[in-house]
């Protein structure tokens, strides 16, 4: 399944929105990494991902999200992962994640 990002950028609440569908793999990772960063490049603020669409994230996806939050918190700005499925928010549980971004 491909991976479909839309982004709206909250320029009042200083808050990048991204609303993520179908799958976040080893595939694809790249894509959305760069499309996190090229955000970032445009508009230094934190980052709210809706992963209500999306069905599935490896570690590969995980570790992007983790490193961008690495790099942003320098700048005393975060990220925040809402509505995710069930099977995604068993990984963030099992990862520890969910206590970091959720």
């Amino acid at each position: 399944m491909a991976l479909i990002i839309d982004t709206v950028n909250d320029k009042e609440n200083r808050i990048w929105e991204f609303t993520v569908a179908g799958e976040i793999d080893i595939s694809n990772a790249k894509d959305f990494k760069a499309k996190l960063e090229s955000s970032l490049a445009e508009a230094s603020q934190s980052i709210r991902i809706d992963l209500s669409e999306l069905k599935y994230i490896d570690s590969t996806g995980l570790g992007v999200i983790i490193g961008v939050y690495s790099t942003i918190k320098k700048d005393g700005l975060s990220i925040k992962v809402v509505n995710p499925r069930d099977n995604v928010k068993k990984l963030l549980a099992i990862s520890g994640l969910d206590s970091v971004l959720c």
